[in-house]
């Protein structure tokens, strides 16, 4: 199977790099439960630098970071050190200061109000806790631009202090409910993120290229970020996430390998166990891996900041529901990924599959802005289908 998925695998890289609408740079794996059987690599790190891009290439993750936090709350569940359905400001006390924005007045300033209910850790992991983000969300957006709101790309305290979009647990809105996770996460250990993830995840499973703090390091090996134009062309763009982040982000700080990422990945497929020792309890994994907003469904991802992300959605169509923490898809998904089985995306288009019931995973990584990019997207839709197509053929054999 390998070797026949590898062929096919290869040529969708290398096609999704070969035009001037194409991709830069892209790295992709995927693993069974022992070990990668598919490493791939194709392009540039940078259309400006002549640096090809290989698979210890470092990238900024973004919000692939948010099933690593959402790890780290499981295991405190399990301890008996998090009550998922205690007040989240029991354990990150400024999550309480928070109000509701019912809109804004005819001056132009929010109008706010007290939630009906606390936000508990629960509603944090599905998304329901009432955050959003301003490149999905009008308010937010005009919270920045007419009221100073920073971006979470400045990895402050001051950009996940915002307004609540509804009364929390009342309905699914993707946004900065992770960060929060993170700090519920500091709260009940004492430590920085950073290193509750290292201590607890990153040495169990061997990930020694996955960090919130940029160095030379990690930019001698980094892909850069590419702005997707108008016309098509890309743009290289100076960006990189704080060094030295006043709030290590739950929700999209991690710069990591794809490497580093399909161990993590091993880990959800080997019901918790990693090399190195176990990250969580198999009935903790079979716990959090299913379907918990009950009726509520997730909903497409409009995309409010055109140069961040374009109106996006997995699988238009078909149902999805929220596990912690992860996109689960309630029906067999066109690629072939079958109900059930785990998966998200981050920014700068980077996606993944965690399928539990085979036993294999993938991941997908570039670095172009806004999210949705046709030419990635299709990349990583057309690398998923044609391993799915293998497996099947190798099946029915």
């Amino acid at each position: 199977m390998c070797r026949e998925f590898a062929v096919d695998a290869d040529a969708i890289l290398n096609e999704t790099v070969a035009t001037g609408t194409g991709v830069p740079g892209v790295v992709a794996m995927v693993t069974d439960r022992n070990g990668n059987i598919y490493e791939g690599a194709a392009g540039k790190r940078r259309t400006d630098r002549p640096e090809a891009m290989t698979t210890d290439t470092n990238f900024a993750i973004f919000s692939t970071t948010k099933a690593i936090t959402g790890t780290a709350a499981l295991q405190l569940i399990e301890e008996g050190r998090l009550d998922l359905d205690a007040p989240a400001k029991r354990y990150a006390p400024d999550i309480g200061k928070l109000q509701v924005i019912d809109g804004f007045d005819a001056d132009g300033r929010p109008k706010l109000r007290a939630p009906k209910r606390d936000v508990t850790t629960r509603m944090l992991l599905l998304h329901t806790g009432g955050f959003g983000y301003d490149f999905f969300n009008e308010n937010y957006l005009r919270l920045a631009t007419d009221h100073g709101q920073p971006s979470v790309i400045t990895s402050s305290k001051a950009a996940i202090m915002t307004p609540l979009l509804f009364d929390p647990g009342s309905k699914w809105e993707y946004g900065t409910n992770i960060d929060w996770v993170g700090q519920v996460v500091e709260g009940i250990t004492g430590k920085r993120l950073g290193d509750v993830f290292t201590d607890r995840i990153f040495k169990p499973l061997g990930m020694a290229n996955t960090t919130f703090e940029i160095n030379d390091t990690v930019r001698s090996r980094l892909a850069g970020v590419h702005a997707r134009n108008a016309d098509g062309s890309l743009t290289p763009m100076d960006f990189e996430l704080p060094s030295n982040p006043e709030v290590h982000m739950g929700g999209h700080g991690l710069y990591s390998t794809v490497g580093d990422y399909m161990r993590f990945i091993r880990m959800w497929l080997n019901d918790g166990n990693g090399p190195h020792g176990r990250v969580l309890k198999a009935e903790t994994v079979r716990m959090a891996e299913k379907n918990h907003l009950g009726d509520l469904k997730i909903t497409a991802l409009p995309g409010v900041i055109k140069s961040l992300s374009n109106d996006a959605e997995f699988f238009p169509g078909q149902s999805k529901s929220w596990s912690f923490t992860f996109m689960v898809n309630d029906e067999e998904a066109p690629t072939g990924r079958p109900a059930g089985a785990l998966g998200w995306a981050g920014l700068a288009n980077l996606f993944y599959w965690i399928d539990r019931q085979n036993g294999f995973g993938g991941y997908w990584a570039t670095q172009i802005l806004p999210f949705g990019d046709p030419a990635s997207f299709t990349g990583y839709l057309r690398f998923e289908t044609a391993f799915y197509d293998t497996l099947h053929r190798r099946k029915a054999a």
